[in-house]
């Protein structure tokens, strides 16, 4: 899967990349001047455009949502919680109920005041309407929310939900202004809190999004007051516009290192940044994959190391935790490319008949095929796969409308992991069908939150679900970063995990 995924391109052909990018400036000056630009204005290209700004829409990347928008909290790699846009916090009976303190004296970028009443706008927007894989856990978890005060809100949850914080850290629950939710221009024009805001104004539809600096932002200025999302798409055209000081940031892929690294004005850096596996979705009784047997031949007739040698930025793993996570489990050994072992399963179940389609969207149809491939080597099983457009695919790839999917898989915890796709009634378990050893581990785990115990009872809970064959074939792809050391300083990572398109907007400072 390429790093430029998840969104729709703006496909701007090489030949025309440069005319777009020194005549597009707005009120911010000549794109192409880049000392003048460097000044005031950090110049970033992800290679496209969300196909919406709806908060916690799983169609818009990180590297977009992160400008305009703020979440209540932070959290740092190991864990820790920081405050954000709520500065403190105590959870209540057991884990099932939460309440926040705000921070005064915030506004969205349209003037509309940052309160309780704005957060439980927010999460029933994206618990009741919105959904889908950032939605969804807070509509299996989030039974109410109520504004105490302008300052207070309360959570209360149908389980204990002690990760609940990990999530508002993360793409679930930006936060986004209660009038542009209300009048829907949510969806085209993104309203937060940041220290940026959407200026449709200097903006060119498919081409260029400017964000200005918003004068009454509530915490430090960043080193730049503006910044300009680009959409080029080509990387060879990304590349150039770099090296010329057009752009000071962008991704990119290996094939453009050695233009990257003959320059001496280009430094880059990577991260893992997509988590993507196999999940059987149609595993209810009847169900294609109801019989774990043949999910397990399955998941052993998908070569790995196949899979993983289709890009040199991404590494197979045996399960969805990697090494220092939570939740990994070093005892799971995975189903790696074993035809002869998934053939003699096959032999045993005496040769099913198998017939599934599988959605792919072009940014990773390559890898899908080779799995349905190499899954149809099997006797008497047909996986073929149904092409669809991008926002097809988002829509559809894990609501059941298929028997089984390849996709991102975001969560960063076992409990969020395990509530959003295994449970019972988890958001993403289109079959709502469990097992009772299952069940019975994940329960001890979420009792035993707070405690000693929980790692190891979490990492059973990791197991089980490698063993029943509930997903496989996991693989890591990279993201590369690539910025112009000529124009911009201080581009590092930013604290978040696991997500992609990503670096510390406010960190980074013109070049000296």
């Amino acid at each position: 899967m390429s790093k430029k995924s998840f969104l729709i391109k703006s496909l701007v052909p090489l030949s025309i990349a440069g005319l777009l990018l020194t005549g597009c400036s707005g009120g911010s000056g000549n794109t192409g001047d880049s000392s003048a630009q460097a000044r005031d204005t950090l110049r970033v290209n992800w290679g496209g455009f969300p196909e919406t700004w709806e908060p916690g829409s799983q169609a818009m990347e990180p590297g977009y949502m992160r400008v305009p928008y703020e979440t209540l909290v932070l959290r740092e790699k190991d864990g820790t919680i920081l405050p954000n846009l709520a500065t403190e916090w105590e959870f209540g009976d057991g884990g099932k109920s939460l309440t926040l303190t705000l921070r005064e004296g915030v506004t969205f970028h349209d003037g509309t005041a940052f309160n309780a009443a704005a957060v439980k706008t927010n999460v029933e927007y994206v618990r009741d309407v919105v959904g889908g894989q950032f939605g969804g856990p807070l509509s299996s978890g989030v039974e109410s929310v109520e504004a105490i005060d302008e300052t207070h809100v309360a959570f209360v949850f149908s389980r204990p939900f002690s990760t609940f914080l990990d999530l508002l850290s993360q793409r679930n629950l930006p936060m986004a202004s209660p009038a542009a939710i209300a009048d829907g221009s949510i969806k085209t024009a993104p309203v937060g809190t940041s220290p940026w805001a959407y200026d449709p104004e200097k903006s060119i539809d498919g081409t260029k999004m400017s964000f200005v600096e918003y004068a009454d932002y509530w915490g430090e200025k960043p080193g730049f007051p503006n910044i300009e999302l680009f959409g080029i798409a080509d990387d060879t055209a990304a590349t150039a516009a770099l090296l010329s000081g057009d752009l000071d940031i962008t991704d990119t892929e290996l094939d453009e290192f050695p233009r990257l690294e003959s320059a001496g004005n280009v430094e880059t850096f990577d991260y893992p940044a997509i988590r993507v596996n196999l999940n059987f979705f149609d595993r209810g009784e009847g169900g294609l994959f109801a019989d774990q047997q043949v999910r397990e031949a399955l998941c052993y007739a998908i070569d790995g190391d196949v899979i993983a040698s289709l890009s040199e930025d991404r590494v197979g793993e045996t399960q969805h935790f990697t090494e220092g996570e939570s939740g990994h489990n070093p005892d799971i050994v995975g189903y790696n490319g074993n035809l002869k072992k998934a053939t003699e399963i096959w032999a045993e179940l005496g040769n099913p008949a198998i017939t599934a389609q599988i959605g792919a969207a072009p940014f990773n149809k390559q890898e899908i095929t080779v799995r349905a491939e190499q899954m149809s080597q099997l006797p008497n099983v047909n996986i073929t796969v149904q092409e669809l457009t991008a926002p097809q695919y988002f829509s559809t790839w894990n609501n059941g409308s298929y028997a089984l999917g390849v996709g991102n898989n975001a969560q960063i915890t076992p409990a969020d992991w395990y509530g959003s796709w295994f449970s019972e009634n988890a958001p993403l378990n289109s079959s709502k069908v469990v097992s009772e050893q299952l069940s019975g581990l994940a329960g001890k785990a979420l009792g035993s939150t707070g405690t000693p115990a929980a790692e190891a009872n979490w990492q059973a809970v990791m197991k089980e679900i490698s063993d029943e064959a509930l997903a496989c074939s996991h693989s890591i792809n990279m993201e590369t970063i690539a910025y112009n050391t000529d124009t911009v300083a201080d581009v590092q990572p930013a604290s978040q995990v696991w997500e992609q398109n990503l670096i510390d907007y406010a960190a980074v400072k013109p070049a000296q």
